[in-house]
């Protein structure tokens, strides 16, 4: 029997982020490279769901498989993991899920493991969907298991938002994300997509049109974070510093006299070309430590510290940086005091994260001593729950990913 080529692609994707230390974002791509749309869909919901629910696989592959998974050869490790998450949540052919994860296992010449792969499959076939149903999740730790999710992750979401409210979090995003594209207003053209109720320019779409990113008409960009760049606020005559700026999204949002700061080279320059693309001649890229910036970028209007963090609002876009988030208020810190120096009086810095975290939130804007600018009046449905002067977008109840904004004045 022969494998479909996603499942392949998905096969290959999981053994290279777990195996190889790859990022799902680059590692698929290369997977997924000769396949049509259809596939391509397919193949990218399997290998992402796998890589998400990992921890939850593996406890039904060792209680059915009875042999520790850090005990079998990788590309074993790798078909069970993705045949078991095609029976316990999703509706693929059981027949399939298993035959292919066999073939897989062959394909990969160990023959000798072709017999143990078919029993585990027929064994998880049997008992794997009923056993997830069946783990408990009264408590962050048990969630933790049953939603996979590292137990500090559900720990810090249970202290800071209630159990319920944890529990639909992480189901949340362990789902598809939005497909949403910002309408870039600098190039004129025709764009699909049916026009967001509540953030200007977002398009609600099927999936992102190539030809049109080409062309720079539209940029990929959830809603949460095309609100952290509308709070900036900035007007025509202004000048404006981006700390954080590649690949642009935001950058390119901005009026005024933008300086966009970009510490690695290699992102500067994609920076500059998406600048380009979209047309947004009123960017300038700067490829400087945002913590050592050139004396001579000073005196700016506003500021923009999108500042890097745990990602904890972007999981379900980026299904391996749960395994991998850390938190980084020190670094958060020194970023939002390096952008209160270099704006004038008076001048206003947006804080964002794509973060659900007190403490790269709320308390790193707190120890930082600035005056804050309230949002509530300006998108009173995006309030924080906690600090209704502060947004937090959250992926179970906006439907968008997780973001924290606050606007503070120097």
């Amino acid at each position: 029997m022969s494998v479909s080529p996603a499942r392949r692609a998905a096969f290959e994707t999981v053994l290279r982020v777990f195996e190889q230390d790859a990022y799902a974002d680059r590692a698929f791509p290369t997977a997924a490279a000769a396949l049509d749309a259809r596939d391509r869909a397919l193949a990218q919901r399997l290998a992402y769901g796998t890589i998400q629910r990992v921890r939850t696989l593996d406890r039904g592959i060792e209680e059915l498989g009875r042999r520790p998974v850090a005990r079998l050869d990788p590309p074993v490790r790798a078909a069970l993991r993705l045949g078991a998450y095609q029976l316990a949540f999703s509706e693929v052919a059981v027949h399939a899920a298993v035959n292919e994860s066999v073939e897989l296992v062959r394909g990969a010449g160990l023959e000798r493991a072709v017999a143990f792969t078919n029993a585990v499959m027929r064994r998880l076939a049997l008992g794997l969907r009923e056993l997830v149903e069946r783990l408990p999740q009264s408590t962050a730790e048990e969630a933790a298991l049953r939603h996979s999710y590292p137990d500090w992750v559900a720990e810090t979401w249970w202290r800071e938002l209630g159990p319920d409210e944890a529990l639909a979090l992480m189901d949340a995003q362990n789902e598809p994300p939005e497909t949403v594209v910002r309408r870039n207003l600098r190039k004129e053209g025709e764009v699909a997509g049916r026009p967001d109720h509540e953030i200007p320019n977002a398009l609600r779409v099927e999936h992102v049109d190539e030809s049109a990113l080409a062309e720079g008409l539209i940029w990929p960009q959830s809603r949460g974070s095309q609100l952290a760049g509308l709070c900036v606020g900035s007007v025509e005559g202004e000048r404006v510093l981006d700390l954080c700026a590649a690949p642009g999204g935001k950058a390119t949002q901005l009026a005024g006299e933008v300086v966009a700061v970009e510490k690695h080279r290699g992102r500067a320059r994609e920076l500059e070309a998406n600048c380009a693309r979209l047309g947004a001649a009123n960017v300038r890229v700067v490829c400087a430590d945002a913590l050592e910036l050139p004396a001579e970028l000073r005196e700016f209007d506003r500021a923009l510290v999108d500042a890097p963090c745990s990602g904890l609002g972007v999981l379900a876009s980026r299904p391996d940086l749960r395994w991998r988030a850390r938190p980084l208020p020190d670094l958060q810190r020194s970023l939002l005091r390096a952008a209160a120096e270099r704006v004038r009086p008076g001048g206003t810095v947006v804080y964002s994260v794509c973060t659900i975290a007190a403490a790269e939130n709320e308390a790193v804007v707190d120890e930082a001593g600035l005056e804050v600018e309230s949002l509530a009046e300006e998108w009173p449905q995006f309030a924080h729950p906690r600090r209704p002067e502060f947004l937090l977008t959250l992926p179970h109840r906006d439907r968008t990913s997780g973001f924290f904004v606050a606007r503070l004045r120097t």
